[in-house]
């Protein structure tokens, strides 16, 4: 492997300044790109699978892919997107081939559909609001179990990881209509079954 190029601080380059000096054989790119990537992605694809087992083995995965395959990145996409791609038909395969869905927890649910969702911040606050959060979050995941995976899909990409409807349109290869409409149905129906769930407690 090529050593990483001197003089060059990589933590101030662009995601897609990385992947084109690690293209030329700079390895210390490619180790920024795991350590800005690896948490984010760990966290999507967690929520996505719902087993660290599985989780892990996809964000490895997605890495590796990642290294051989550097020199299919261009430049007309943005890298985020690109790398998300090459993670979620990973993890599409490993579902799949296992047989088993299981769902991400979502923080809140807003009656307006052209509102996006939030996950709290478990980053402060007590042990109450600790509780809270678990409390929502258990009710939240009892209605995503019910939840097509198309609709799933797209609503953790916007509302989670916010990215972009043009970008979810560059990952998935759906029409914008189609993503848009996806979406809202996925918030209509988390909506629906959540006023279900609560008054069956």
């Amino acid at each position: 492997m090529a050593p990483s190029k001197e003089g060059i601080n990589t933590k101030r380059l662009t995601d897609e300044e990385l992947i084109f000096n690690f293209q030329e054989g700079d390895t210390g790119a490619y180790n920024e790109i795991v350590a800005r990537y690896k948490d984010r992605l760990t966290n999507y694809i967690y929520r996505y699978v719902g087993n660290y087992d599985d989780c892990d083995d996809i964000v490895q995965d997605t890495f590796v892919k990642v290294y051989t395959s550097k020199h299919l990145y261009k430049e007309i996409a943005k890298f985020s997107t690109w790398i998300y791609t090459i993670a979620i038909n990973l993890a599409k395969t490993k579902i799949v081939k296992a047989q088993k869905y299981k769902t991400f927890s979502i923080s809140d649910v807003y009656d307006d559909e052209n509102k996006d969702f939030d996950l709290p911040d478990e980053a402060y606050g007590g042990p109450e609001v600790d509780a809270n959060s678990k409390f929502l979050s258990a009710h939240i995941q009892k209605a995503l179990d019910k939840i097509n995976e198309n609709y799933r899909e797209l609503v953790v990409l916007r509302d989670i990881e916010d990215f972009s409807y043009e970008e979810i349109v560059d990952m998935t290869g759906l029409p914008m209509g189609t993503v848009k409409s996806r979406i809202n149905r996925g918030r209509e129906k988390l909506q629906e079954l959540l006023k279900d769930i609560y008054k069956e407690e």
